[in-house]
């Protein structure tokens, strides 16, 4: 198991990628949609915002995200580390995504 300090720096590498595509495509591909990660094992939920490239804990008063992944804490390093692999690893269990159908062929194209 990883720590959530961790986590919240793998994650932070992503939103940073997503932060750095050409703002015409990140607007095509994400639009003004949320994303946010949950790490049960962690007990924590994290809010990335492609646009500024942040990432913030989530609050309790935070509304769901569009696109919600839910995954511990090894598959979260995982999945930032190759992102090509997260079709694989969300068909074996290992990670589940919440989102409508657009929203998921949109984290296709993104991740």
């Amino acid at each position: 198991m990883n720590s959530a300090e961790q986590c919240r720096e793998a994650l932070q590498k992503l939103a940073g990628r997503l932060a750095e595509m050409d703002p015409r495509d990140r607007e095509n591909y994400f639009g003004n949609r949320s994303m946010s990660c949950e790490i049960p094992d962690l007990g924590v939920t994290y809010r990335l915002d492609a646009n500024s490239g942040q990432v913030r804990e989530q609050t309790p008063g935070d509304p769901p995200a569009d696109m919600r992944i839910i995954a511990n804490s090894d598959e979260v390093l995982s999945l930032t580390e190759s992102p090509m692999n997260i079709a694989r690893m969300w068909l074996s269990g290992r990670v589940k995504i919440e989102a409508s159908m657009r929203d998921l062929f949109r984290l296709r194209k993104l991740l």
